[in-house]
């Protein structure tokens, strides 16, 4: 059985037992989800189900990554060493997530963390996750772009706002698509598999590890987080995916490419955009509700329709990812 695979399995079992653990403290500290009015009516039942759960894919993450650092450091140093960047930037963006579910959750302070001080924190591991790329690892600004099978070259004044709008566009597209049970969860673990996949076809050992990680941890949460969800992730885990797919993205030297791969992400957040624009002009909506997976879903989707059509589309974009790189 090839390494990688043993590491999905492993990631994928840790989080079940930690899920096991976790979700019934959760429950015991009444961290539940706090459903809008003037949302889809069938969600009011979802009243109170626990959230914080991407507490239990970053823990997952945290200690199998650690566990591969101490395995790679004396065999393969290089390989151990930049396992950490990656797991910094994963990490980093769940934290900011975590506090401000902590204080809207368990502080019961219902505005959370300041709009402003969680971009901040968010802009700052983004800033040092960047810098690090390109002053300790020297990955060089080059950018792959899709279709012509060719790199860029981007001036460093130019690719370092670039890569942290990456950073950042990427995070706030997951976390607008975690609306609904097992969407975000399912869509970004398939995104996930496929800069695996693309590790693995270019010999790049630490993306195949971390990937294998996020994979397995991800494929165990959506046991609890399928419709109907026994947990959901919070901003804890919709940050910290987002956050992982853009850092393996731009370390991969392919941000561009999630213009295709992860254009689920990307419509959702255009459909929010588009709706508000509009309705500051008009007074009148363009679709029954953003994102756009409500819309489905009050024009009579069931929850799991919506999934199971997204992931599809996702799946599809992605092997087109895989055939343009």
């Amino acid at each position: 059985m090839e390494f990688h695979i043993k590491v999905v399995l492993l990631s994928f079992a840790i989080s079940i037992i930690l899920g096991l653990i976790i979700i019934p403290i959760l429950k015991k500290l009444k961290v539940g989800q706090i459903e809008r009015d003037d949302g889809p009516k069938s969600h009011l039942k979802k009243q109170g189900t626990p959230t914080m759960g991407g507490v239990i894919i970053a823990l997952t993450i945290f200690m199998v990554c650690m566990g591969l650092y101490v395995k790679y450091s004396v065999s393969e140093a290089n390989v151990a060493k930049n396992i950490l960047p990656l797991l910094f930037v994963t990490i980093g963006f769940g934290l900011v997530g975590f506090v401000d579910d902590f204080k809207k959750l368990v502080l019961k302070n219902t505005k959370g963390l300041k709009p402003i001080y969680k971009m901040l924190g968010l802009l700052i591991i983004a800033v040092a996750y960047t810098l690090f790329l390109t002053n300790v690892l020297k990955i060089g600004t080059a950018t792959y772009i899709p279709f012509l099978k060719i790199y860029i070259n981007m001036p460093i004044w130019l690719y370092i706002p670039f890569a942290i709008f990456v950073l950042l566009g990427t995070t706030n597209a997951v976390n607008l698509t975690d609306g609904i049970d097992g969407l975000a969860t399912t869509v970004t673990t398939i995104i996930l598999a496929f800069f695996t996949t693309v590790g693995i076809i270019l010999g790049v050992k630490e993306i195949v590890l971390v990937g294998a990680t996020l994979v397995g941890a991800c494929l165990g949460f959506l046991l609890f987080n399928l419709h109907p969800a026994k947990v959901f992730m919070g901003d804890t885990g919709s940050l910290l995916l987002g956050g992982a797919i853009a850092g393996i993205a731009l370390y991969l030297k392919m941000p561009i490419i999630l213009v295709i791969v992860a254009l689920v992400p990307v419509i959702e957040t255009i459909s929010v955009m588009l709706q508000v624009t509009y309705y500051k002009k008009t007074g009148k909506r363009i679709f029954k509700m953003a994102p756009i997976h409500h819309h489905f879903e009050l024009s009579g989707w069931s929850e799991n329709k919506v999934v199971s059509v997204f992931s599809i589309i996702t799946l599809i974009l992605c092997v087109i990812g895989i055939n343009v790189i």
